[in-house]
Formats: C-alpha cells, sequence, structure tokens
C-alpha cells in the first residue's frame, strides 16, 4: 500500500493533531487469521467474497477484481483497455474494516492503491439488487445501465479524500437538495439558449467542497441512454452539450463509464 493510505488509515493514538484518524482499523487483507465470523460480525453486509478475496496474495487480488470489474461492467472496448491499464497501474488492493468512534457502526472500504504513490480511490460494499431497482425506479427508470451495473461492484468510490460517486441511498436526497439550492439562488441553468430543469438533473457524483456535481441530464441521450454533465452551484455553470466538439472540455460525457476514465485517467494515462 502506498504512503496516502498508510496515512489515511490509521488508528487513533490519543494525540492532539487534528489528522483525521480512526477508532477502530482492521486491514482483513493484511490478518489473515482473521476469521470469517469475526469479520461478518463486524460488518454485517460484509460479502463472503471480499473477505475470501483478502486472503489471496497481493497480485491474485488485483486480477480477481479487475477480472470482476470487466465481467460487471458493459462491453466496450475503450473502456476494457483503459480499464486494464488502471489495474496495471496498482500496487495493490485491500480490505479494510473501519470505525470512526467509539460505540459507532464498523464500516467496510475496499482500497486501491496506486503504484506511483499519487493517490489511492475507495469503494464501498456493493448495493443489492433490490436497492439498485428501487433508485432506478425513483428516477423514472432513466438511469443509465452501466451506472446500476458499477453499483454492483461499489455504492459510493472516491479518489483518496473526495466525496465522490455518491452511494444509491443519498441519490434522491442530493437530487432535492440541488433542486433546492438552484431555487434559493434564483438560478436559472442554460446551455446556449437551451434552458435546463434543475428537477431533470440527477448528481452521481460530488466534488469536495465545490458545491460541483456531475449529473445525469434526463433531457440529453447522446446515445440510447441518458447522458451527464457537470453543473456548479458555485460558479453558475453548465456542460455545453450542445456543441458535439466540446464535450470532454467541458465534462459532458455520453456514458457513465466515459465519465469514470475521466475520473480514473490521472493514473490510466
Amino acid at each position: 500500500m502506498n504512503s496516502h493510505v498508510r496515512k489515511y488509515y490509521r488508528k487513533s493514538e490519543g494525540d492532539s493533531s487534528h489528522v483525521k484518524t480512526f477508532h477502530e482499523v482492521i486491514p482483513i487483507h493484511e490478518n489473515h487469521t482473521l476469521t470469517w465470523e469475526y469479520a461478518q460480525a463486524k460488518v454485517s453486509l460484509l460479502p463472503k467474497g471480499w473477505y475470501e478475496l483478502a486472503q489471496l496474495p497481493r497480485q491474485d487480488r488485483i486480477d480477481f477484481v479487475r477480472d470482476y470489474w470487466l465481467s460487471t461492467l458493459p462491453f466496450v472496448p475503450h473502456i476494457d483497455q483503459f480499464l486494464s491499464q488502471f489495474f496495471n497501474s496498482l500496487d495493490d488492493i485491500g480490505v479494510y474494516i473501519l470505525q470512526w468512534g467509539e460505540g459507532l457502526s464498523f464500516e467496510c472500504e475496499m482500497v486501491y492503491s496506486l503504484k506511483d504513490d499519487s493517490c489511492f480511490y475507495q469503494g464501498g460494499l456493493p448495493a443489492g439488487s433490490l436497492e439498485i431497482e428501487l433508485l432506478n425506479d425513483q428516477f423514472g427508470g432513466c438511469l443509465p445501465s452501466d451506472f446500476l451495473k458499477f453499483l454492483q461492484i461499489h455504492n459510493g468510490f472516491s479518489k483518496h479524500t473526495d466525496t465522490g460517486i455518491c452511494k444509491a441511498q443519498d441519490m434522491p436526497r442530493i437530487h432535492r437538495r440541488l433542486v433546492r439550492d438552484v431555487a434559493d439562488l434564483n438560478l436559472v441553468i442554460k446551455c446556449h439558449d437551451h434552458m435546463i430543469d434543475p428537477g431533470e438533473l440527477i448528481p452521481f457524483y460530488e466534488s469536495f467542497g465545490l458545491r460541483a456535481y456531475q449529473c445525469f441530464y434526463r433531457e440529453w441521450y447522446p446515445t440510447a441512454e441518458v447522458g451527464n454533465i457537470y453543473f456548479s452551484l458555485r460558479d453558475k455553470t453548465v456542460s455545453d452539450f450542445k456543441n458535439s466538439k466540446a464535450l470532454s472540455d467541458t465534462m459532458a460525457f455520453p456514458s457513465f463509464l466515459d465519465w469514470l476514465t475521466f475520473y480514473l485517467e490521472s493514473i490510466g494515462a
């Protein structure tokens, strides 16, 4: 694991520093004597597959997770090629059981550590099929299939300390908050002469501290499925999705997976 992972996933030693630490940190991949029963007692929703993955050698963990991503996500040649590069850029994948404070519930994350020591990614437990179905129903069945498939891998995914991809259970609340904030600011959202109804923006990613979101836009279908655009409340800007030559420059993407490669590209490039 790179230095950023080791620094972030550390247990509080009772010092007075302002560095955020955990009350309890259990790296399952580093403790092969830890039993399945013990791990499940800490995190009841922990998949048996994650526990078994943590028992494998480091390179086997990377290869197994890579194959799971590729088999779960829709096949798109340039996406598969990029993801293969991404996994080749990892030095480890670990599974951590965490407790933020005494008496709080334990959580579990899968951590993707980069060889170049630049950063790491952390993914939450996968969403269940009923949870994914409910989420899609809440938004009228418009959510793209590649995003729904990704939720089967990780429900919540972020780069280092970024807010990152929203958890399925949080998306309706974040959507309501965005609509309310636009109304409170009396903000008119326009792309050229095209008026955008904020209710048609479905945030799936939030940038930490910037009041900026990547949103599925229910009125933009660049392919058979809904595309996604960038919207900043702070800057009052939106992607120029009307200009096909400026899509990536303004962070408009025809698919969730195209956006995901953008989010990961600093490592895969």
